[in-house]
């Protein structure tokens, strides 16, 4: 089983990549998309996104981050993902399954699962400019407003020479609403030969069984259930248990270290808000806390009284 941690876009940056690599479990991480419009972005937009390309394309714990790229224009994608491979990312994704309206708005995302042909384009575009030996992946929704072509765009990225496809089991319209329609997955392996990946609704290992049960497919992809217990992939591996409430608040005191030394700094509070909107889903401790700490604005205050709840707990 490979396990690989999902781009999300503000949310799973190069420090929390770094954090959820740590605690093991995971094979790949994917970076936040990088917009690609109409030109070639400068190698510092690459460094920013993925700090990791100065250190070999790695987490400090040794994890593979490849770049993301999205977009609608086949030419450009390609001389982006040359520059981006150029810098050391083991491989390139496409991201075909974003659910933002301003992205699709403008042609990006989950948007082009309407255009099979495009899809098509760009993928082999983009596998004809990246070295051989580098995958190219994509990841995809079930469509846009419905099903109807989740097949049809599935083949057209495996025709154009996708190494992998990751699939989120919804649409754009479902969104994140729960259920995850793993059994469209296991519909669209006996169509094509590339190898899938999971993706969608899996918060604990018995998810994940599941998934891979009706998807018909070994390798699984976390997104929002990796921030709600950061050590899943672990977990579902077997390797360890779910993080108690303690052991993550001490994560997360950790976490917070890198996070205001960081060039982030000054979104700390809000990042940290963000994380427990995931945290509250898994750990029913964590709604008490987050109507405590919702009000506080200043990095100081937030880490004091992380600290401050762990101390009181110990």
């Amino acid at each position: 089983m490979k396990i690989v941690l999902a781009p999300m876009e503000g949310v799973i940056d190069h420090l929390m990549r770094h954090m959820l690599s740590s605690l093991g479990g995971i094979d790949l991480c994917m970076t936040e998309f990088v917009r690609i419009v109409d030109q070639k972005l400068p190698e510092r937009v690459y460094y920013r996104y993925c700090p990791e390309l100065h250190h070999d394309g790695k987490t400090p714990t040794g994890v593979p981050v490849r770049v993301q790229l999205l977009g609608q224009d086949p030419d450009w994608l390609s001389e982006n993902a040359v520059v981006a491979t150029s810098l050391g990312s083991p491989g390139i994704d496409l991201n075909f399954g974003c659910p933002a309206p301003l992205v699709n708005r403008n042609k990006g995302g989950a948007i082009l699962l309407k255009e099979p042909e495009t899809l098509y384009k760009i993928v082999t575009a983009v596998r004809a400019a990246v070295p051989s030996h580098l995958p190219v992946t994509a990841k995809m929704r079930l469509g846009y407003e419905d099903k109807s072509l989740a097949i049809e765009s599935a083949q057209a990225l495996a025709s154009g020479g996708a190494s992998e496809i990751a699939i989120h089991a919804r649409t754009k319209s479902e969104g994140y609403k729960p259920p995850a329609y793993w059994d469209w997955i296991a519909q669209i392996k006996k169509q094509i030969d590339t190898p899938l990946i999971a993706n969608g609704e899996i918060w604990n290992p018995e998810d994940a069984k599941r998934c891979q049960q009706q998807s018909n497919c070994e390798n699984i992809m976390l997104g929002r259930g990796a921030l709600a217990v950061p050590n899943l992939a672990a977990w579902i591996r077997g390797s360890a248990n779910k993080l108690t409430w303690n052991e993550l608040l001490t994560l997360m005191l950790e976490y917070s270290k890198y996070e205001i030394e960081g060039d982030k700094g000054l979104y700390y509070t809000n990042r940290i808000k963000q994380w427990f909107v995931y945290i509250k889903q898994q750990y029913p401790e964590a709604n008490d806390f987050f109507r405590e700490i919702r009000v506080i604005k200043k990095a100081d205050e937030m880490y004091n009284a992380i600290n401050q709840k762990l101390l009181t707990l110990s």
